[in-house]
């Protein structure tokens, strides 16, 4: 027992001495994911939760943690560590990850002050008005945006190209965050995004999208997992679950955090609703 703590520690200086370990991977160590070319899902398998964030992963598997509002931890079994819509406060926990990702349609969704010691910091815009162009590759995991348009503030006019779908292609998985959206995609801006495994949908149902174009664009979609984020309310994410009910299986979780590969994902569209929680509050039980 003593032996195998010590196993531990030392994996743990290893990985805080030498954080590039899980960046410095080619291109080709990283499974192909299928964006673009659709693939039909394996029936029968199920989604695998796991207890907690620290913990290693199964090769060809993702977790996300759900922290707050749209923010999601992705970790791979490399150990990269990638923070969505990141607004600067994830909660007591000391974890410096490798990107953050961030939109500036309201400042719970970004920060003018990330954390120096954060390697990649990718904006969801461009400050000079042009569209933001991120194709960020870290060996295990691809980082890629599809610029859309947000509504001005006090719904005034529109700023092109003021907010990013992040796309994550890691373990064979095609993962979207669709940041604040304001508009169903367009046709050119549906092929860029591709086919999704799995989406995270802001789904409050006015500060976004209306219910309604929320579900189409989830259809159209076709992703095997979608998990509602930016509900601020029971009330609103109600009226979402009751939308999609007809056209998706729906598991409400009391955990933050799932554990999904390629080989796993549901045989039929779920929804699955994780509960907030920021790092470091309950972290063993969840």
């Amino acid at each position: 027992m003593r032996n195998s703590v010590r196993h531990v520690a030392w994996l743990a200086l290893i990985g805080l001495l030498l954080p590039g370990v899980a960046i410095a991977q080619s291109e080709a160590d990283r499974r192909p994911s299928h964006c673009i070319a659709l693939v039909e899902n394996t029936p029968g398998l199920e989604v695998i939760w796991r207890a907690g964030y620290r913990d290693p992963l199964p090769e060809h598997t993702v977790r996300l943690n759900y922290i707050d509002h749209s923010m999601y931890l992705l970790q791979t079994p490399g150990g990269l560590n990638v923070i969505t819509d990141y607004n600067g406060f994830t909660g007591p926990a000391a974890l410096i990850p490798d990107v953050v990702t961030m939109n500036h349609s309201h400042t719970t969704h970004w920060t003018a002050n990330p954390d120096p010691a954060i390697p990649h910091v990718l904006q969801g815009w461009d400050d000079t008005g042009a569209p933001a162009d991120h194709h960020l590759d870290l060996g295990e995991m691809l980082v890629r945006n599809v610029p859309t348009d947000i509504r001005s503030r006090y719904g005034s006019g529109v700023e092109p190209d003021g907010n990013s779908i992040f796309i994550f292609e890691v373990a064979g998985l095609c993962i979207g965050h669709l940041g604040h959206l304001h508009h169903e995609p367009n046709p050119e801006q549906y092929a860029a995004i591709g086919r999704l495994d799995v989406v995270m949908a802001p789904i409050d149902g006015g500060m976004t999208l209306p219910t309604e174009v929320m579900i189409r664009v989830l259809q159209r979609f076709r992703a095997s997992i979608v998990l509602p984020m930016h509900w601020h309310s029971g009330n609103s994410l109600d009226r979402f679950l009751a939308g999609v009910a007809n056209d998706f299986r729906i598991e409400r979780r009391e955990e933050r955090m799932l554990e999904v590969s390629l080989r796993d994902l549901p045989s039929e569209p779920t929804v699955i609703v994780l509960q907030p929680r920021f790092l470091g509050f309950n972290d063993e039980g969840q």
